[in-house]
């Protein structure tokens, strides 16, 4: 919601690109060997070039790489991303092991970072703690005695837990979530904005859904919850499994729909704190804002505001103890990984093995790396870019944003199509962008968080008690433009509508996707693609929804939306057609955001690429032309495989497409049928006139 993804799925079975796509992952880096030669850039050994490109381009591009790589056993995907994501595992293991050895000054950054690696990977001491750190929260939950009392418990369990890459997403185990920045239509206030939660599974499809599978999966995860709670040693746990799965049925049909969510017009509601009482009765607001440290606060976003509706209802007409029994479940559920093996085992072979399809677990070093950056992530990020990110990849990356800026304002001035009104908006929009490379200005301060070296659980319930309140300081203050949503190591990238700002995480900066010694055809079709597309966020379907102050704001003539929304439409038709099990069609609508986005984010780096070649041809490299170079780039940046249970959920949830179909792209520009010889009759072309151009 508040910023977009080029990445859909991070890795493993955990889901993340909001901004691009979701981390995805290569086996390993031996099949990109090509991509380090410091010239042609592109994995010639990746390819199929039996097959014709104007029939599956992706294949052409793939189809070496599709044959011989296989997922890991601990992954639900594979793909580009996990080149990336694994070399900077690499460096963190590195930047670890070496503060874990080493003595700290008490309470500094690395003392913490120490401290809670110690901590994580200390199995033996988290078995025998066994269930006694989660007892105190559970004794909590338990001595619940009336509505007001939950209404309590619920507000102080209110965290800002919302995963920022996939914001639109919303997902929080608590009944809401809360998340903090400048309001959808109150420019210059910053208010906290309320969020449906409350569910296990992903989302509310999950639980709706007549589909086989997610039946399937219904009656899987009814069973998870009275495994979880029978071995975690809650009696009577087969009736609370009924009782909870019910509950949370409820719930996802108060939630509104992944459509809604992603449609900031209709999320963009100020409530005063009097709204609450009259418009979500139920409840008992005062106890619950009180307990959440938000008590006198007189105005918030609520974003779902027909769930907080629902919601509120629910609390008061469902039992008290059956909401006891699902915030003893979620309790438990929401740390299983600091908890005793039994659970974090209980809990992976649901999420992860029936879920995802992921037969493994990742080893609890490489979880330990993963859940610093969710809790220390500048800390950690702070001394990455330090190591690993030279000041000369700033620079050229940087170079590559200003160009792709260039080339998008000048595409905006050239639309026949846009009346001056609009465009003049538009171009104010592009110029007063603030870009964000490798690392943000200012680093997180972790004063007030303290971390353990020996109790994995209190280090977790901690940092999410300092992640809230570090949001909670933000209210009343002006917008920070230079906010990060992200750390310097994410291999990610993102668009921040309300701010009118992108990020370009480190991480991502480094091959497949960058490599300083490779030819600009590749860097422009790779990172440049990622770039541009991170710029085109602001004119998706729903970016352009805000104007050049964040604000969300109408700038658009009647007849200029309606050509945008036209072409909108037909790019929501073309990615329809896609079908990656008989029956079941990507969802061009649910994923129009993403895939505007890369359309005008290609056409935008080619662009920028044709131009860095200062009017010269670019040379032949290994057979293939510069414009088979940047083509052939963008597509392997999309080399994707996955599981059938992964690529299931993709497309019932995510607002990414598979990266197979994201490469497809290029059928939309008129420069890929010429450096391809792509003519009538093969199974990829397009018409002239059916090709979108957007932006």
């Amino acid at each position: 919601m508040f910023q977009k993804n080029i990445i859909a799925t991070l890795v493993g079975s955990m889901m993340v690109f909001g901004g691009l796509t979701a981390c995805q992952s290569h086996q390993n880096t031996a099949t990109h060997a090509a991509m380090t030669t410091e010239s042609i850039g592109i994995d010639v050994a990746a390819m199929n070039t039996e097959v014709k490109p104007g029939d599956d381009f992706y294949a052409y591009a793939n189809g070496a790489w599709m044959t011989n790589t296989k997922i890991p056993d601990d992954r639900s995907s594979t793909g580009s991303f996990l080149v990336a994501f694994e070399a900077t595992e690499r460096h963190k293991n590195q930047l670890i092991d070496e503060l874990v050895r080493q003595n700290h000054v008490p309470g500094s950054d690395n003392a913490r970072i120490a401290n809670f690696y110690k901590a994580y990977t200390n199995v033996a001491a988290i078995e025998r703690a066994g269930m006694q750190p989660v007892q105190t929260d559970l004794q909590r939950i338990m001595a619940i005695s009336n509505k007001q009392q939950l209404a309590a418990v619920l507000g102080g369990n209110i965290r800002a837990d919302v995963d920022p890459l996939n914001a639109t997403n919303f997902f929080t185990e608590n009944l809401f979530g809360l998340f903090v920045t400048q309001g959808l239509a109150t420019p210059g206030e910053v208010l906290p904005y309320v969020l449906q939660g409350g569910l296990g599974l992903p989302e509310r499809e999950y639980y709706l859904s007549d589909d086989a599978k997610m039946l399937e999966l219904r009656t899987a995860y009814r069973d998870y919850i009275e495994n979880l709670l029978s071995t975690a040693g809650v009696k009577d746990a087969a009736a609370k499994a009924e009782r909870i799965f019910a509950l949370e049925s409820k719930i996802a049909q108060a939630h509104v729909s992944r459509e809604d969510s992603e449609n900031f017009s209709k999320s963009a509601h100020v409530w005063n704190r009097s709204d609450f009482d009259l418009k979500a009765p139920g409840m008992d607001w005062q106890a619950f804002w009180d307990a959440a440290q938000l008590g006198t606060q007189k105005r918030f976003a609520a974003y779902h505001a027909s769930a907080i509706s629902a919601l509120s209802a629910l609390v008061a007409s469902e039992p008290l103890q059956t909401w006891k029994d699902w915030l003893v479940f979620h309790q438990i559920n929401s740390h299983a990984s600091v908890l005793p093996a039994a659970i974090d085992q209980t809990h992976f072979a649901f999420f992860g093995t029936k879920l995802y399809g992921t037969p493994q677990q990742r080893s609890r070093e490489k979880r330990a790396l993963s859940a610093l950056d969710v809790y220390l992530g500048d800390a950690v990020g702070k001394a990455y870019v330090e190591k690993y990110f030279p000041s000369t990849s700033k620079a050229q990356v940087s170079e590559m944003v200003d160009n792709i800026i260039k080339a998008f304002h000048s595409r905006v001035e050239k639309l026949d199509w846009m009346a001056a009104s609009t465009r003049k908006e538009a171009l104010a929009k592009v110029d007063s962008l603030a870009v964000g490379v490798g690392y943000p200005d200012h680093w997180r301060d972790y004063s007030d968080y303290e971390v353990s070296a020996d109790n994995a659980y209190a280090n977790a319930v901690a940092g999410e008690k300092a992640e809230y309140l570090h949001q909670l300081t933000k209210i009343g203050k002006p917008m920070d433009k230079s906010e990060w949503w992200m750390t310097a190591q994410v291999v990610n990238a993102v668009n921040l509508p309300v701010q009118n700002a992108l990020n370009f995480p480190a991480g991502i900066l480094q091959p497949p996707f960058f490599n300083a010694g490779a030819d600009a055809a590749y860097n422009y079709g790779a990172i440049g693609a990622v770039i541009g597309h991170e710029i085109s966020h602001s004119f998706d379907n729903n970016g352009a929804d805000f104007d050049a102050s964040g604000a969300m704001r109408n700038w658009w003539t009647k007849a200029d939306f309606a050509r945008f929304a036209e072409q909108g439409d037909a790019l929501a038709k073309q990615f329809d057609q896609y079908e990656p099990f008989p029956g079941m069609h990507v969802n061009g609508r649910l994923t129009l955001g993403e895939n505007i986005a890369d359309v005008a984010g290609l056409a935008a780096a080619y662009d920028a690429y044709r131009t860095s070649l200062n009017g010269q041809v670019a040379p032949v490299i290994g057979g293939f032309s510069g414009d088979q170079r940047f083509f052939i780039g963008y597509a392997q940046t999309w080399a994707t495989k996955m599981r059938e249970q992964a690529m299931r959920n993709r497309i019932a949830t995510d607002g990414h497409a598979p990266g197979m179909y994201r490469a497809l792209t290029v059928r939309n520009l008129d420069a890929w049928y010429q450096a391809f010889d792509v003519k009538p009759g093969d199974k990829l072309y397009l018409p002239p006139q059916q090709r979108v151009k957007i932006w």
